[in-house]
């Protein structure tokens, strides 16, 4: 019994140290949403002369993202403290000059607690809210930034259903391009 008691402490207390990660700084979110060189010219095409073969399209690469841990109130849209100094960081590389010039898409997503068309619902409040810090405090453009609710269709970490898992409650940013 007394170990049974112990394992689940230590598991406890694992647990949320790994939920204690700090919130990323503004140079590590421009790192993760900056394109890279190769991902810039990988979508570039050249003049052939007339019958010569093509090479083949290059694979389509993912999207310059990050996924933020921005912590709700529960069941709500509202923005805590800990949220809004995480969107401080990320408003900063929105507007910084080496991401200014790109759109963003802002997904909500959720665990999946619940039933998938109140997360989809909470999801999309929840990324509007977003947008609509960065656009209030950062005075980033409505037109850069779209927001979107998936809930828990597009899980960022692999769960059962009703699994309250908290990095599944994120806001990932993806870079659209210019």
């Amino acid at each position: 019994m007394r170990i049974l008691a112990l394992s689940t402490m230590c598991a406890l207390v694992l647990a949320r140290a790994a939920l204690a990660q700090p919130a990323p700084t503004t140079a590590d979110i421009i790192n993760s949403l900056k394109p890279s060189a190769q991902g810039l010219t990988a979508t570039t095409r050249g003049i052939r002369p007339a019958g010569t073969a093509q090479a083949a399209a290059p694979a389509a690469t993912e999207a310059p993202s990050v996924s933020l841990t921005v912590n709700f109130k529960s069941g709500s849209a509202e923005l805590t403290p800990s949220a809004e100094h995480t969107l401080d960081s990320l408003g900063h590389a929105l507007t910084s000059q080496d991401l200014s010039g790109f759109r963003f898409r802002v997904e909500g997503h959720t665990d999946t607690v619940g039933k998938p068309d109140e997360n989809r619902a909470l999801s999309a409040a929840r990324a509007a809210a977003v947008a609509a810090y960065l656009e209030k405090k950062f005075s980033v453009p409505a037109e850069r930034l779209e927001a979107a609710g998936v809930g828990s269709d597009q899980l960022l970490v692999p769960t059962g259903d009703q699994v309250a898992e908290p990095r599944n409650r994120a806001v990932k940013v993806i870079n659209l391009g210019a």
